[in-house]
Order: structure tokens, then sequence, then C-alpha cells
């Protein structure tokens, strides 16, 4: 029977990320993914207690490849850091809809706790006492999900034509505003909904949050002891 074949956790992980992306984490269960494989969901149990427990093994997977990115001492702590918040976004641009469980979830991996030991020795690297380290990498966490959950241009429901013609909505509400009272608005129209590439776009977004923190440790280093 269907029931009785070996199931492969890895590939139950992958179902349940494919149900997570294209329905929202709600929708995922131990039941949905049983469907989905054709299986009862006594099946699943073998692999997950229940559906806490696949949520945290889908968050494991999500972060494994990041916590093997290599550690380049020759570095500057900023720059290691930039390569490890590129890094974060890699594996969770795909996956948008997963993004919220690295807030719930972090600690409860060993990749996710490796990642956050390497952010706070990187911050401790740059100068920032215990404390500061600390609030830092819950706001570099925080930074990170937005940009992802906000991505422009990210299609929000099924129907792309709606999208667009709401941006074209967005556009002509700014071009019918007075120039003559919001002259930048009006000029900048076009490219507040016209979005740039997603690259670009995170490019930006994890430079903005770099530089944030070097100012941060810089003001820290400055304090008197």
């Amino acid at each position: 029977m269907a029931a009785q074949r070996r199931l492969n956790r890895d590939e139950l992980v992958a179902t349940a990320t494919a149900v997570a992306d294209e329905e929202g984490l709600d929708a995922v269960t131990i039941r949905r993914v049983a469907q989905s494989h054709d299986v009862t969901p006594m099946a699943l149990y073998r692999h997950f207690a229940d559906k806490e427990g696949l949520l945290d093994a889908i968050a494991e997977r999500l972060l494994d490849d990041v916590a093997a990115v290599p550690h380049d001492p020759r570095r500057p702590w900023h720059e290691e850091l930039h390569a490890l918040l590129d890094a974060i976004l890699a594996a969770v641009r795909p996956h948008p809809n997963l993004s919220p469980l690295l807030f719930t979830r972090m600690f409860l991996c060993e990749s996710g706790r490796m990642l956050t030991e390497r952010t706070l020795a990187l911050l401790a690297d740059g100068g920032m006492p215990v404390q500061q380290a600390a609030e830092t990498a819950c706001q570099i966490l925080s930074s990170l999900v937005s940009l992802v959950v906000t991505e422009p241009g990210r299609v929000n429901g099924p129907d792309p034509d709606a999208h667009e013609a709401l941006l074209r909505a967005k556009r002509a509400a700014l071009l019918a505003l007075d120039p003559a009272r919001y002259p930048h608005l009006v000029a900048s129209a076009f490219a507040l909904t016209e979005c740039a590439s997603g690259d670009a776009y995170y490019a930006r977004g994890v430079a903005m949050i770099v530089t944030g923190i070097r100012g941060n440790a810089a003001d820290a280093a400055a304090l008197p002891a």
C-alpha cells in the first residue's frame, strides 16, 4: 500500500516548502504533506512529531546552506558580515513565505545557532559590547526579513494584471498631484512605481544595513572605557 512505502525526510521537507511557497505557512500541515505523497498522516510521524517539528525541519533546511558559507579571516569584519547577509538573502529570496521562520526558529537548529554565533562574533570584532551586538543582531534579522517580504515588484495575489493595474493607478495618483506643492513626488512618480531589479534592490539594502552597523560600531568604540 502507498501508506506503507518508505518516505524520505528530505523529500517531505521539499514538499512542505513547496506548499508554503504557493499558499503560505498556514497551509503547511502534516495532513497536507501526507496527501501530496498519497499516504496517511501517521506515515509522517516517523519523521516529525507534529507540525512544529515539520516547520523546524523547513527552517533548518533553509539555513543549512548559509551556515556552510566559509569564513575568510583575511577579510575585515564588515566584509565578512556583508557576505553572510548576502548568503542569508540568497537562501530566503526564493521562499519569501518562509522568512517568518527566521524569527521563531533561528535558535532551534544547529545551523541557526551557528549563524547567530558567527554574527555576534563579527559584531564583537567590530568593537560592539555584548548588549549592543545582541540588539544589533536582532535588528539585522528584522531588516533582512523586511527586505524579502516587501520586495518591490513582487506580485501579491494570483492576478498579475490586477497588480499592474494597481501600480498604474498609484502612478496616476502621483502625477495628478500639484507639482508646486509636491515637486519631488511628481518628479519621482515613475521611479517610485517602476521597480528596480531584484539584485539591485537587495544589494542596496544590504549595503545600507552594513554601513549603518559600521557607524554604530565606530560610535561604540569611541566611547570611553
